[in-house]
């Protein structure tokens, strides 16, 4: 009789303990502070721009430690680069850099949020691989360095853009997403980007499995939908070019 009651207790301990271990993921992840919303509102601080997240701290300090290694760059480019093409790369990082840098420390003194002063250790090894080259290497390093850095800053730049809340932030991100596509562009033009080693490091450090539109039933390449014309005059204008956008050459 004592062996069946103690079977029993043990039986009963036991779905207890797991009944439990199943409960509790699903009490510490309704309640932690560190998930959804209560996760955003906590990271944040309130301004008369509104709220600034973490997301948007983190943006402001990238942009500085994005002037302080890409503007010395550029000055490079145009002192040693011999293609004009990269010199004319390096004019737009400079000139770029130069006025995002400007409004970036403006809008950090007003949100009162300290920025660096140095480049960091990856950035200033960056900078001593460009001062060891020369010649064609050294023109393929600074498209490629300088164009992968500049990529990967596009995609927090949107996520930025779409999310803030604060009106200084936001208007900095507009700021930073015009002069970061001039710069891919000029970087582009020079010639020396490697695509390929683009997609494959961008392959390569994905961790998803897309799979994109089927090919077409011939096998060949798919066809490419041809844009209707509207009717009426729906012709564009042109705009004035950005002030942290210099004119871009012909082709």
């Amino acid at each position: 009789m004592l062996r069946r009651v103690n079977g029993t207790a043990l039986i009963i301990a036991a779905l207890v303990a797991t009944l439990g271990a199943l409960a509790f993921p699903v009490w510490s992840y309704a309640d932690r502070s560190g998930t959804g919303e209560a996760n955003l509102n906590a990271s944040s601080v309130a301004t008369q721009w509104g709220p600034l997240s973490a997301t948007d701290r983190d943006f402001l300090v990238k942009v500085r430690l994005a002037g302080l290694w890409e503007l010395p760059a550029g000055q490079q480019a145009i002192e040693r680069a011999p293609s004009e093409g990269v010199k004319l790369a390096g004019d737009h990082l400079v000139v770029g850099h130069t006025d995002l840098d400007r409004r970036a420390r403006d809008v950090a003194s007003k949100l009162g949020v300290e920025l660096p002063n140095q480049p960091t250790e990856q950035q200033q090894g960056w900078l001593d691989e460009l001062t060891a080259a020369g010649g064609q290497e050294y023109e393929q390093k600074f498209a490629n360095l300088l164009r992968a850095a500049h990529g990967k800053v596009f995609a927090l730049i949107a996520q930025v853009r779409h999310t803030t809340r604060n009106s200084l932030i936001r208007q900095l991100a507009s700021d930073a997403n015009q002069t970061v596509l001039d710069h891919i562009t000029m970087l582009e033009r020079t010639g020396f980007v490697d695509f390929d080693g683009l997609a494959r490091e961008a392959a390569g450090a994905s961790t998803a499995s897309p799979s994109g539109p089927p090919m077409s039933s011939g096998g060949g390449v798919p066809q490419v939908p041809v844009p209707v014309t509207p009717s009426g005059d729906q012709s564009f204008t042109s705009r004035p070019v950005p002030p942290t956008m210099a004119p871009l050459p012909q082709p």
